[in-house]
Parts: structure tokens; C-alpha cells; sequence
């Protein structure tokens, strides 16, 4: 996959794609299109990048024909929700577990529909679980979980390796560190990803639904 990013410098441009692509900065390869220089010494500019992904290709989860009336229902509000929001694009159902279906978006605007850090995606997940609480009734009890383009499993990924190198960190240097704001899920992911070191413990600050999680060195028990 190839993307270009523009911002006032090379390295904002290389963060903007990171937050767009939802990756690690060593996950994809850089090359500089343009730089430009306005101004009185310099001091405005533009930078634009093109980004090749060097990840491993991995395999989309492959369909399954909906399962009544509801799972039809979730299909047509999702695919016509973002179209109303000018970003159109396939829907369909990825798995079926007890209690939770996967959905997926195929979309040229993915890196839209995710968002920040996946904000955008997250509250598209919560309008389709309010309506599917909506159409199933109070006795309805699933979870609809929604993803595009494997974002989910990516930054599962790099929440860990953040989570790892982050304790590694505060351990050298016997303090603690803030995380940036992460929704329920991902706040688990962090405090389980540690939850076996003796030198650090984890413990989320903030009020509403992003909170942030501390890394804390408390020593080692031996």
C-alpha cells in the first residue's frame, strides 16, 4: 500500500501517517516527494511524503452470509450510515461467536473511518450497538464489533510492544509514565500485557470514556 502525507516538517508528516495508518513508525518505509521554504528564514514550509507499508500482507476474514433479520438490519444501517457521511464502502459479517459478530468495512476511505488512534471507528461501533439494542429488544445482548483494513489486530499489536517498552523504560528509570488516552479495551490490553512483571504495576487515571493508563515501577520482589 501506497499513501502520501503532507505537514509543516518530515517529522510531523511521519506522525500523521503513523496515527492515519494506525502503525508503528519502523512499519513503513518513507520517501520525500517535496519540501518547501516560505518566508523570512525559512521559518514556514511544507513538507510531503509518500509511504510505502512494509508490513506482511495479512488475510482479510473472508464473509459470511448474515444470519437473520437483525445481522440484514446491522449490514444496510452501517453501509448506509457511512454513506451518508460521504465515505461509502462494503459491509459485511466476519465471524459469529456467542454473544458477538464481527463486521468489516471495505472502503478507498478506511484510513478516514478509523480515525485517530481509531476514534472514528469506535464511535461508528457504538452507534451500531445502540441500534442493534434498539432492533433486538431488552432481551438482545451482543456485541457488535467493527473493523477495517485489520486496524484492530494492528493496534492490539502495537499496544503491546508500547505496553513492553514502556515498562522497560520505566524501570530503568525507577518512575512512571502516562499513556496517551486508550478506550476500555485497550486499557485492559495494557494492564494484561503487564499484569506478570513484579517491577511495574498499572493503574488507569481520568474521568469518561479515554483514560489514561500509568506505568508504575514499584521494584522487584526477589
Amino acid at each position: 500500500m501506497v499513501k502520501e502525507y503532507e505537514a509543516k516538517t518530515e517529522r510531523e508528516a511521519i506522525e500523521k501517517a503513523a496515527t492515519d495508518l494506525g502503525m508503528e513508525q519502523d512499519q513503513f518505509d518513507v520517501e520525500i516527494l517535496e519540501s518547501e521554504q516560505h518566508g523570512f528564514f525559512f521559518k514556514r514550509g511544507s513538507v510531503r511524503i509518500k509511504v510505502y507499508v512494509n508490513e506482511p500482507q495479512q488475510v482479510r476474514a473472508e464473509a459470511i452470509e448474515p444470519s437473520g433479520d437483525i445481522e440484514k438490519e446491522l449490514i444496510e444501517f452501517l453501509r448506509k450510515s457511512i454513506e451518508l457521511m460521504g465515505y461509502p464502502g462494503e459491509v459485511s459479517i466476519t465471524f459469529r461467536e456467542k454473544g458477538k459478530i464481527g463486521m468489516d468495512i471495505k472502503s478507498e476511505h478506511s484510513a478516514i473511518l478509523i480515525g485517530k488512534k481509531g476514534k472514528n471507528l469506535d464511535a461508528l461501533q457504538m452507534l451500531v450497538n445502540v441500534f442493534a439494542s434498539k432492533i433486538g429488544g431488552s432481551g438482545y445482548s451482543g456485541k457488535v464489533i467493527i473493523d477495517t483494513e485489520n486496524y484492530r489486530q494492528r493496534r492490539e499489536e502495537n499496544l503491546i510492544r508500547l505496553a513492553s517498552k514502556t515498562a522497560e523504560q520505566v524501570c530503568k528509570s525507577k518512575s512512571s509514565k502516562l499513556l496517551e488516552p486508550m478506550n476500555p479495551f485497550e486499557r485492559r490490553l495494557i494492564h494484561m500485557a503487564l499484569n506478570d512483571m513484579d517491577e511495574v504495576m498499572t493503574k488507569s487515571e481520568g474521568e469518561g470514556l479515554y483514560k489514561q493508563v500509568r506505568i508504575i515501577y514499584k521494584g522487584s520482589n526477589s
